[in-house]
Formats: C-alpha cells, sequence, structure tokens
C-alpha cells in the first residue's frame, strides 16, 4: 500500500477532513458552517457543538439505535472504556484492534471509523499514528467521542451520520474501519458497500462471527440473538465479506476468525484474572486455544486492500 502523503493534524481538523465530507443524499459539496451545512441540493443540515449532523432519511430502526444509544448508555464509562478498566479486559479489546488491522500502515494515514460509538476504537486508531474521523448514527455518542478526545488529547472529527449512506466522497479515505459495528444495522452488507465506496486503500472489519459456537452461546443465554436496541444481530461470514470487498475491486490481505467473549462491563473474573502472575496465564491461554480451535470462533477480522 502506498504510504499516506503526510498531513499535519491541524490541517486535518481545520482543513481535510471536512473537505471530505458531502451531502448524504445526492454527494455534493457542502458549504459547513459554524451552526449550519449547506449543500446545492438544498438540504441543510444542522451542526451541534461542532459536530455535523448528517442524515437524511433514517430508516425507522436507525432511529431507534440512535435513541437507544443516545439515552440507554453509562455516559462516564462509554468515555473512558477501556481505560481504568481491568488489565485483561484492555488487553483483549486491544488484541481484537491489533487482529483487525494487522499489516496496515496506520501513521499519518485517515481513518474512519464507522459504527464509532463512545470513540474506543477511534481513541486506537489515533494512538496508532492515524487522523481519524469518528462516525455514528447516535448524537449522544458523537458527542461522548468528542470528549474522550478532549480528555485524553487526541484530535478527532466527530461526524453523526448513517453507515448505510456515509457522508464521504469516493475513495477520499485511506482506511476504514468497523468494529461490532455493522451487526446492528438493517442490511449489514449494505454498510460494507459504503464502506467499500470511501475507502481509498484499506478496508478493516472486525465484527460477530456466523458460527455454531455462537449459536450454542444464543441458547445458553451467553449471546443475543436480538438487542435490547432493537436489531437483529446481523453475524456475518468470511466468505461473504470477502465476495463483496472483491467485487468492490479490493483483494483480502487477512480473513479469520477466533474465539473471544468478554462482558460489556467486566466482572470480577476479569479483575481476579488480572492480578500479575494470572494475567501471564490468561493470555497465554487464550493464545494457545485460537491457535488450536480459533477457526471455529465467534469473531471474525478481515483486512482487505485496493490494489
Amino acid at each position: 500500500m502506498k504510504p499516506p502523503t503526510p498531513l499535519t493534524r491541524a490541517a486535518f481538523r481545520s482543513q481535510a477532513g471536512p473537505a471530505l465530507l458531502v451531502c448524504p443524499a445526492c454527494h455534493g459539496d457542502l458549504e459547513i458552517g459554524s451552526a449550519e451545512a449547506r449543500c446545492g441540493c438544498g438540504l441543510r443540515f444542522d451542526v451541534e457543538n461542532g459536530i455535523p449532523v448528517l442524515i437524511t432519511g433514517p430508516s425507522e430502526l436507525a432511529r431507534r439505535q440512535a435513541a437507544w444509544f443516545d439515552d440507554h448508555e453509562d455516559a462516564e464509562w462509554e468515555i473512558e472504556r477501556p481505560n481504568g478498566a481491568p488489565a485483561l479486559y484492555r488487553w483483549l479489546l486491544e488484541e481484537k484492534f491489533r487482529r483487525a488491522v494487522e499489516g496496515v500502515e496506520l501513521r499519518e494515514a485517515t481513518a474512519l471509523a464507522v459504527c464509532a460509538g463512545s470513540g474506543m476504537d477511534a481513541e486506537l486508531l489515533a494512538r496508532a499514528g492515524a487522523h481519524v474521523i469518528a462516525l455514528d448514527i447516535s448524537p449522544g455518542a458523537a458527542r461522548r467521542a468528542s470528549e474522550r478526545a478532549r480528555r485524553h488529547q487526541f484530535d478527532l472529527l466527530a461526524v453523526v451520520g448513517d453507515a448505510t449512506c456515509l457522508p464521504f466522497r469516493d475513495a477520499s479515505v485511506d482506511v476504514v474501519y468497523v468494529h461490532d459495528g455493522l451487526h446492528h444495522l438493517d442490511d449489514p452488507l449494505a454498510g460494507l458497500a459504503e464502506m467499500a465506496r470511501v475507502a481509498r486503500s484499506v478496508v478493516c472489519l472486525s465484527e460477530p462471527a456466523r458460527a455454531r459456537v455462537t449459536a450454542l452461546a444464543v441458547r445458553a443465554g451467553l449471546a443475543l440473538e436480538r438487542e435490547e436496541a432493537g436489531n437483529t444481530v446481523g453475524r456475518l461470514d468470511a466468505e461473504t465479506v470477502g465476495v463483496e470487498l472483491v467485487k468492490a475491486g479490493f483483494r483480502i490481505l487477512a480473513s479469520g476468525r477466533y474465539g473471544m467473549y468478554y462482558r460489556h462491563e467486566p466482572g470480577h473474573l476479569a479483575r481476579i484474572l488480572s492480578h500479575r502472575g494470572l494475567l501471564t496465564a490468561a493470555k497465554a491461554s487464550f493464545l494457545l486455544t485460537n491457535g488450536i480451535a480459533g477457526r471455529f470462533g465467534n469473531k471474525l477480522a478481515v483486512v482487505a486492500v485496493r490494489p
């Protein structure tokens, strides 16, 4: 992959980042002011506390998703997660990120985190050296992501938008990344197609896998078939994702499954296993188990590059 042209963070935040944005309806240029964004097609969009709200005609499910994540999240936990959490919990989330970006050069790349929630993955991308945009359907999540960036001192452009109608120019972002986001959508493959349209060089995906072990976990009550926000969990398989990305002009660089389970908020076991001696053993056990049987696991990681 050709390295991206170096870009200072100040230039990205004030100039290049907003220049990537387009009208979600017609993909026309936007004139973005402090309180409003306007398109030549006549549509106007709010800009709230510096966050463009670039949505038009969301589905009923998307509206329910936005309302749920606005109102039903523990704001402080979401802003800080996984900072301050037990060491094993932090390591598992960092391991998921590592698997999803393996082989990708992030330093000085522009990176779009789709379905970014409260900015946890945006922070990981920024720590790896990327210039990051975080997009989510929830205005509350976008505000939390901005607060995370302020607290932890990394640059971030937050945008409210629909993952199935991304308000970005074609091939405008070096890396487009999603972590546990597409499965929230009415049509996960529509979100994937939009990621491929927007990505100049790389698509990175970390999503729940369609797997027998997941079906067993659903029956045992350890995994959900339908989430509290109202959506059916749209689990994906490597073959379907690969076909869609190849059709969009990408080559699959890495694709594989692995097993991982953790609660959204860590419990007593995570705290116990985070003690110094036990932590090393827990990590080794995770890696050994996945080395033997990871191909049957419940998580899917795919990295695709545009030749």
